[in-house]
């Protein structure tokens, strides 16, 4: 119970940081120009573009999807120091047996592109033994195609009723699923334009600060108007 109400605190508090992370987000793809954008950007854009293309046309591979979720929660289970056992996909469902859990583990599947990061790992070991780097370009595309698989799913599965988001309370979840998604995107769009962390921590800071002060002011009415 008390967990819960915690939980529910806490969701509230992260509301000023998903108005925040978005925007950060928005004005710093707004001052990127198009124009001076460099290959690796348009690569992960193309890849991005490509997968949603994919994703409205073509049958849907829900099993793929599953695979993923189950194997984000054995894999965070398993550093987080929990035995894994009885990972099973089976036609539109999926299960794995934790010895123990945590929210971080229940939400992972909704933060935690599994493929995006397989990619990126993949890429980095190949390149131990391997000059990859001619093959830079089309690896940025398969991150945008990653990641826009990743963030379709989520979108679809959080449309659905999910036993993960009851378990740690609705809104803790979204605010915290939404946020860590977000700032992934910001700092993602650092990685691969020329816009800075500096600047994007500076506008999430002026961002958070504004959210905070609107969200006073607006509790400060409700109160006077409760009164």
């Amino acid at each position: 119970m008390w967990i819960r109400i915690l939980r529910f605190a806490i969701g509230l508090l992260l509301l000023p940081v998903c108005a925040a992370a978005s925007m950060a987000l928005y004005h710093l793809l707004r001052e990127i120009q198009p124009a001076g954008m460099p290959p690796d950007a348009w690569w992960l854009l193309g890849g991005l573009l490509f997968w949603l293309i994919l994703y409205v046309v073509m049958p849907r591979p829900v099993r793929t999807y599953i695979l993923a979720h189950e194997l984000t929660h054995a894999l965070w289970g398993w550093m987080m120091g929990a035995r894994v056992s009885n990972l099973r996909v089976a036609g539109d469902s999926g299960s794995v047996t934790l010895s123990k859990t945590n929210f971080l583990i229940t939400l992972a599947p909704y933060f935690f592109p599994l493929y995006t990061m397989l990619t990126i790992a993949l890429f980095a070991i190949l390149g131990l033994f391997y000059e990859v780097e001619r093959f830079h370009l089309w690896w940025m595309g398969m991150i945008g195609f990653t990641w826009g698989f990743h963030f379709t799913f989520t979108i679809s599965t959080l449309m659905q009723r999910q036993t993960d988001i009851q378990a740690c309370g609705h809104l803790f979840s979204y605010t915290f699923i939404y946020s860590l998604n977000t700032m992934g995107v910001g700092l993602w769009s650092v990685v691969v334009t020329s816009a800075t962390l500096e600047r994007y921590v500076g506008l999430f800071t002026e961002g958070l600060i504004v959210s905070i002060d609107l969200g006073h002011n607006w509790l400060g009415t409700l109160v006077e108007r409760l009164q």
